[in-house]
């Protein structure tokens, strides 16, 4: 009788992610702010140490920003009033805590109640056994959050596309990032493009070409070759000032790998010479289909006014929807 009560609730477990499975074309949009998770848990443990490591992952500060903003912002919902309002939101964290549950996993779903969503489960017989498993899989989770994110912003680009942009600037560069209605294209030479969408905040997009050379994803040729682009096609608001890389914040370059593409991704910070402008950027630098250039997609914000953390996370969103241009028939005749 034992047995079979513990098999039942690892069963129900399961099926509390993959119960909408099979209406799956009929799921309502989801629902919530940009950045926000639903935390599934009971308050007992939100405010004991489980709650404190899912503060500690999901809501310490973002690490890419110069001035503090959590990594996303959190909403607990305790088990029993977890109804159909916040069972459409857009990301889900929930923990199954049980002490008749011997096992102990995470299981990553996506729209189980609504679409496009992220619905993380987390099943521990103890909170302490969730505790581990949280900080054992912290970087799965949120890389999880982050392609969800991610994915939205890409999904709605496609929907509402500036579409003049891409073909222009995949003649110049061989491929290029979808923009979504709003980017204009504010400058473009046979090396460097600027593409903007400066309304109420700057989040712009640079496109940039050079020859290769030895090693050259090293994070100090990537922001030489930065630089010098910069002070050449960005010039501040008055004479003598410029764009280029701030010293005083510490920069991190990671090597990274989507949908095939592998590419240098470096983070930082950029400021005007000689004036008081600067915000975060982040490059990715990646060779082209021949081997031949480095090409550099690198988003960028401005929003003194602003918190900075879902401007950056949306237009570095775009730089993931690069597309290598395709060759048309005609092309493809003369290359055979």
């Amino acid at each position: 009788m034992k047995t079979s009560k513990k098999l039942l609730l690892v069963l129900a477990a399961v099926l509390t992610l993959a119960g909408c499975k099979s209406t799956k074309g009929l799921l309502p949009s989801v629902s919530g702010k940009a950045g926000e998770v639903i935390v599934v848990m009971e308050k007992s443990d939100w405010e004991d140490t489980l709650g404190g490591d899912v503060r500690d992952l999901l809501a310490c500060d973002c690490p890419w920003l110069a001035q503090k903003e959590p990594l996303y912002t959190l909403v607990n919902v305790i088990p029993s009033a977890f109804g159909d309002l916040f069972k459409y939101h857009r990301n889900i964290v929930l923990f199954q805590v049980n002490p008749q549950m011997d096992t102990t996993g995470i299981a990553f779903r996506h729209d189980v109640w609504a679409a496009p969503q992220c619905a993380i489960q987390i099943t521990a017989p103890t909170a302490a056994a969730a505790s581990e498993l949280l900080k054992e899989k912290g970087p799965m989770i949120v890389s999880a959050l982050e392609q969800a994110e991610r994915d939205r912003v890409i999904r709605n680009t496609l929907r509402y596309e500036e579409h003049p942009l891409y073909p222009q600037l995949a003649a110049i560069f061989g491929g290029a990032p979808h923009f979504p209605t709003g980017y204009k294209l504010r400058m473009s030479t046979d090396t460097f493009a600027w593409i903007a969408d400066d309304k109420q905040a700057y989040q712009d997009v640079f496109i940039y070409r050079y020859p290769v050379e030895d090693d050259p994803f090293t994070i100090e040729k990537i922001i030489a070759h930065r630089n010098a682009m910069l002070q050449q096609n960005v010039p501040g608001m008055f004479d003598g000032t410029y764009m280029t890389t701030s010293d005083f914040f510490p920069l991190t370059l990671e090597f990274l790998k989507y949908k095939g593409r592998d590419f240098a991704q470096v983070r930082g910070m950029w400021e005007v010479q000689n004036d008081f402008m600067g915000g975060p950027f982040v490059s990715h630098s990646f060779y082209s289909p021949d081997g031949s250039e480095i090409l550099v997609a690198e988003a960028w914000v401005y929003a003194p006014k602003f918190d900075k953390r879902q401007y950056l996370r949306q237009v570095e969103s775009l730089l993931y929807s690069w597309e290598w241009k395709k060759a048309d028939a005609r092309e493809e005749n003369e290359a055979n």
